[in-house]
């Protein structure tokens, strides 16, 4: 049984809804999320092999943006179901209640895409594993169960490792491992910033929506610690990846040129500074924005950096 639609709510034909609506559907700003582990995961692979599988870096590519993007359709569907989202809601969600895509069409679409990743799933196992069968299946559920089942991720304070976990240092190692038959104790090291940086964006998600979410009952970490000791928190996550990459480079595990990350730090300052002056949601977004940012600017910076120390 579906939610009384808001007041005001008027369905349109969804044939007459542009481009524009369907892609803002799959809220591309969090696809970084899916993007940057695959590259940075496939420089480390050029890095250790000196060679890549260009049809494994390009399908693993497209999989992994499909279930991001499905799980984004899955967090509109049922956030729509339990009567979370309005027409007044800020984000970028709300397809289904401002732009009037019918909710099973959010749903079948978020099942293709899982579907069209799963075909792409069975060329990577052939060409790789098929232990990364059951790696991706296990993702996939959680992308799922995010929204979805009796007891959301989302309504826990396990949002942040698990999306950090599952699309941040899984992907990086999955790409890595389609391109090498392993997993090395480097790789693993490589990845714990973009895993850290991927909690990031839910963790500042959560703090934008920490009232709506405090009065449906979630408990997110922002709902747990109040606005400032989980903005204290990220500030600390983002210090944490660039001291990080420090490490490596001291270390000798990372090239010099990787310090090139120090570059995107003006994301994550901003982030933190619209932050603590916004008390709106709508006043916060573009906080949420500069996080999913940091992601995207450092992890391709990382990347370049993991890429010129191969040849230098």
């Amino acid at each position: 049984m579906q939610p009384n639609l808001p007041q005001g709510f008027k369905p349109v034909v969804e044939s007459n809804k542009g481009f524009q609506v369907w892609w803002q559907m799959t809220r591309p700003h969090t696809l970084t999320a899916a993007f940057v582990p695959v590259v940075l995961g496939t420089a480390l692979a050029l890095n250790n092999s000196g060679d890549i599988h260009f049809g494994l870096f390009i399908t693993m590519l497209i999989a992994s943006l499909l279930i991001q993007a499905a799980t984004n359709m899955f967090n509109e569907y049922y956030d729509f179901k339990r009567g979370l989202d309005t027409k007044h809601s800020v984000g970028i969600g709300g397809t289904i209640v401002r732009d009037g895509i019918k909710p099973k069409t959010v749903l079948q679409l978020a099942l293709s895409c899982y579907g069209i990743a799963i075909l792409l799933g069975v060329y990577i196992c052939m060409n790789s594993s098929w232990y990364l069968a059951v790696v991706g299946l296990i993702c996939m559920a959680v992308g799922y169960l995010y929204t979805g089942g009796p007891l959301p991720i989302s309504y826990t304070p396990f949002g942040e490792l698990f999306s950090g976990l599952f699309m941040g240092m899984f992907i990086i190692l999955i790409a890595f491992f389609i391109q090498t038959g392993t997993v090395t104790t480097g790789s693993i090291l490589f990845s714990i910033p973009i895993f850290i940086l991927v909690s990031a964006i839910n963790l500042s998600n959560n703090i934008r929506d920490l009232d709506g979410d405090k009065e449906n009952g979630r408990k997110t970490i922002p709902v747990l610690l109040g606005k400032k000791k989980a903005i204290c928190l990220l500030a600390i996550m983002f210090t944490f990846s660039y001291l990080w990459v420090l490490g490596l480079i001291i270390s000798g595990t990372a090239p010099i040129w990787t310090a090139i990350v120090i570059i995107s730090t003006v994301m994550p300052i901003k982030a933190i500074q619209v932050f603590k002056k916004g008390s709106l949601p709508i006043q916060m977004a573009p906080a949420m924005k500069a996080t999913a940012q940091t992601n995207t600017i450092f992890g391709l910076l990382f990347a370049v950096g993991i890429f010129v120390g191969h040849f230098f």
